[in-house]
């Protein structure tokens, strides 16, 4: 081989490789998988789905039904403990949710896509397994969410605008003199359903303090509606496949400390081609980030 044709084969390679980096960094991910949209049975679809995440080693954490034609599942297992527990704020990750929509006469089963969320969340593991048993489990039609997605490189330092609130950027609920006294205070103003808000699940991390829990919000007048997760899911959540999954909410009590993720981020990476005016807007839920940190303060025990 001449030396002319060892260095047209290597630059060849070398843009080959240039032109995979490129495309790998502009590969977009959106938030939700959908699993099936069959005509069928809510009730019985619940049932059914529920045998099927416990057979692939699931457990189910919690439910939630925040309006008619929705339902929640929520569900764990130990890869996702073990990723929660990978660094100090990574309890988020340990809840994977499954919804349930009714839409026209068929059972819209999805789930949060676990390689999305643990990304977003700055998880090192891609939780392969979870995404694996997942789609085993119910199935897998496509993804959706947002029209184009996220790209790869902007995942783990996600941000809706400039300006806004990024993962590391969370709501600082409160502060107790030990772990034990934090989570005493959430366990019982969610048992109070104090601010409208009550618990759907606790998952604890093991080998760490960090306990994660999923909360729901309602909102029965008008000076409440913005916390409401039905008010909010009706200004945001009106494309044809529905991202139910979306819900429910989540608090993290991590030691001494109680917090969770900003609004501006929390809602924003499951809907992150939402328009910022206009009809269907975050202009119409404007309210809405104050409106969950101060019902989530008082559930901390914190000063609003």
């Amino acid at each position: 081989m001449n030396g002319i044709t060892f260095c047209n084969r290597l630059l060849a390679v070398i843009l080959c490789c240039w032109v995979s980096v490129a495309a790998a960094e502009d590969e977009r991910f959106k938030p939700f998988v959908l699993a099936s949209n069959e005509p069928g049975d809510l009730g019985e679809t619940i049932t059914a789905t529920k045998s099927k995440l416990e057979s692939a080693g699931f457990s189910i954490a919690g439910e939630y039904t925040p309006y008619d034609g929705a339902h929640i599942i929520v569900v764990t297992n130990a890869e996702l403990k073990k990723a929660a527990a990978s660094h100090s704020r990574g309890g988020y990750i340990a809840a994977q949710r499954v919804a349930l929509t009714d839409i026209n006469d068929k059972i819209q089963v999805s789930y949060t896509y676990p390689y999305y969320m643990a990304k977003m969340y700055r998880i090192e593991s891609d939780l392969k397994d979870v995404n694996d048993k997942l789609k085993q489990a119910l199935g897998f039609v496509e993804f959706f969410g947002p029209d184009k997605g996220v790209k790869e490189k902007q995942l783990g330092k996600y941000r809706y605008m400039f300006g806004m609130e990024r993962f590391d950027d969370p709501y600082e609920l409160a502060t107790h003199e030990s772990h034990e006294k934090a989570l005493e205070t959430v366990e019982k103003n969610l048992a109070a359903n104090i601010s409208g808000v009550s618990k759907i699940y606790r998952i604890d991390i093991p080998g760490t303090q960090q306990v994660l829990f999923g909360v729901g919000f309602k909102g029965g007048t008008e000076d409440d509606k913005d916390q409401d997760d039905k008010y909010i899911m009706s200004e945001i959540d009106f494309k044809d496949l529905r991202s139910t999954a979306h819900l429910p909410y989540e608090l993290l009590v991590n030691g001494k400390e109680v917090e969770a993720l900003h609004a501006r981020f929390r809602i924003a990476i499951n809907f992150p081609d939402l328009s910022m005016m206009g009809s269907n807007s975050f202009m119409n839920i404007m309210s809405t980030p104050k409106a969950l940190y101060k019902a989530l303060t008082a559930v901390a025990g914190g000063e609003g």
